[in-house]
């Protein structure tokens, strides 16, 4: 498959992310309820794209590419449809799920034909420069035309779906039952973790009981819908557990980027998003450079890298009220993230055999994904302490 058909299959999912990061005022008088709970949305959407990820590559490795895009599909198309149509809370937060869901679907997708470090490298790269200009881009369809318009931006990622259906595979090899037991675990164990920012005294002790739930029915099931070769083993769990922390860094900085240049630099939202551009499309640009180049770097290096970088993004955000510290540090959030999606998906689907891959992709896109109910999550909690 071509490698711009690709990046349009996966890009516009980071409109879902990132494009109501300078709307939830807009949301919020709109609903008639206060900006964090218009954050519902971005939260649901979230919850969305976690657990639509392994759902979907699931599907995609019992019946192939062009079952997953079939239905990843038809979800992106109805959920878009209840986010125009009804203006009201609840219609946001179901409309958002179920795009979510499919477009989590065309994503995994991509990255599943994505076949060498150069495509992946790609494949990161535009849902980064996605996410980067799509601040500004939410922003200026809501004043064209409405708020409803700028979240149905992740619908672009269907104009791919014809050329990715020419290029579809084969589905790989599944297990020969399946297991429905295995995947309301994973499910509610996903929506008990993306909660647990809104509700953590009852969310967070419910996720570690389902999580011990999920690990004894693994026991029981090795071949379930969680296989124990994926999730027993070291080096991919380690993967998921750093990208995921690169995510919560990068979407916290991303939604906390409007209030701190508001404060230190008084600027209003359509300037904010004018100049997030250069710091976050910089990260998006150099991380399909640095993807392609990781083969010919140590797993360690690398990761150490990533991780260096992640913690250096946190310190110099929480240090400064400089502007072009304030910048800096949102690049290197936006650079560590989405380096280390593309780097650390292909370390924890390399270190899996071949008729786990679908799988383990799904399951390492299901922890970075995680991030972005947690990230947007936490910078309104801080913004808004007293909400």
């Amino acid at each position: 498959m071509a490698t711009p058909w690709l990046a349009l299959l996966a890009g516009p999912l980071s409109y879902g992310i990132a494009a109501p990061a300078l709307l939830l005022d807009d949301l919020a008088r709109a609903t008639g309820t206060g900006e964090e709970s218009a954050a519902a949305g971005v939260t649901a959407f979230g919850w969305g794209i976690a657990l639509g990820t392994p759902l979907l590559a699931a599907l995609l490795a019992r019946r192939g590419v062009r079952a997953v895009l079939t239905v990843a599909a038809a979800l992106v198309a109805a959920g878009t449809l209840l986010l125009v149509l009804v203006p009201s809370m609840p219609a946001l937060v179901v409309g958002a799920a179920v795009q979510a869901l499919g477009s989590a679907g065309l994503t995994v997708t991509a990255m599943k034909l994505a076949d060498s470090a150069r495509q992946m490298g790609v494949v990161a790269a535009s849902l980064a420069v996605v996410g980067a200009t799509g601040p500004l881009t939410g922003a200026l369809v809501a004043d064209i035309s409405s708020w409803q318009v700028a979240l149905a931006l992740p619908l672009l990622a269907v104009l791919a779906v014809p050329a990715a259906r020419r290029g579809s595979t084969s589905p790989d090899a599944a297990p020969a039952s399946f297991d429905p037991l295995g995947m309301a675990l994973l499910a509610m164990l996903v929506t008990a973790a993306v909660l647990i920012p809104h509700r953590p005294l009852v969310t967070g002790p419910a996720t570690v009981a389902l999580l011990l739930l999920l690990v004894t029915w693994i026991k029981v099931r090795p071949d379930g819908f969680l296989s124990a070769a994926v999730a027993r083993n070291g080096r991919f769990l380690a993967a998921c557990v750093l990208a995921f922390a690169l995510g919560v860094v990068n979407f916290a900085l991303l939604y906390s980027a409007p209030d701190l240049l508001r404060q230190h630099a008084g600027w209003e939202s359509t300037r904010s998003g004018i100049v997030l551009l250069a710091p976050y499309l910089l990260g998006g640009f150099c991380s399909a450079f640095l993807v392609a180049a990781s083969g010919r770097v140590p797993r360690r290096v690398t990761a150490a890298a990533l991780l260096a970088t992640g913690a250096a993004a946190t310190l110099l955000a929480a240090a400064t009220t400089a502007v072009p510290l304030l910048l800096a540090a949102m690049a290197l959030g936006s650079l560590a993230a989405a380096t280390g999606q593309g780097v650390l998906a292909l370390h924890a689907t390399g270190v899996v055999s071949a008729s786990h891959r679908a799988e383990a992709l799904g399951l390492f896109n299901l922890a970075y994904l995680l991030s972005v109910a947690f990230g947007p999550a936490i910078a309104v909690a801080l913004s808004h302490p007293t909400a």
